[in-house]
């Protein structure tokens, strides 16, 4: 957890620094020929971190799960999710047979 953390607070700070550039009214961006644009680098860092809150929430459902003694239980069927699977995704909620 402290790694995704670590991550949402970077992607923090860049959604920050491209705020500020975006508003300074002297930023053409739009018609630089290099790199990348404000405008496509804050819907990356938007993606970036939507991802990351989601993992971030998954992992919190799974550790809530091992507090209950549900963890590698799978939620649709009531059977044990193989550890080989657990071990892929460690949020995993079903089975193999269930997620597919």
């Amino acid at each position: 957890m402290r790694e995704l953390d670590a991550v949402l607070a970077r992607l923090r700070r860049d959604d920050d620094s491209i705020r500020a550039d975006r508003a300074d009214a002297t930023a053409d961006d739009e018609h630089d020929p290099e790199g990348s644009t404000l405008s496509g680098e804050w819907q990356r860092i938007d993606a970036l971190r939507r991802a990351t809150v989601a993992e971030r929430t998954a992992l919190t459902a799974a550790l809530a799960r091992l507090d209950a003694g549900t963890y590698g239980i799978c939620a649709r069927c009531g059977r044990e999710i193989p550890p080989a699977r657990l071990e892929i995704r460690p949020d995993a909620v079903t089975c193999v047979p269930c997620a597919a």
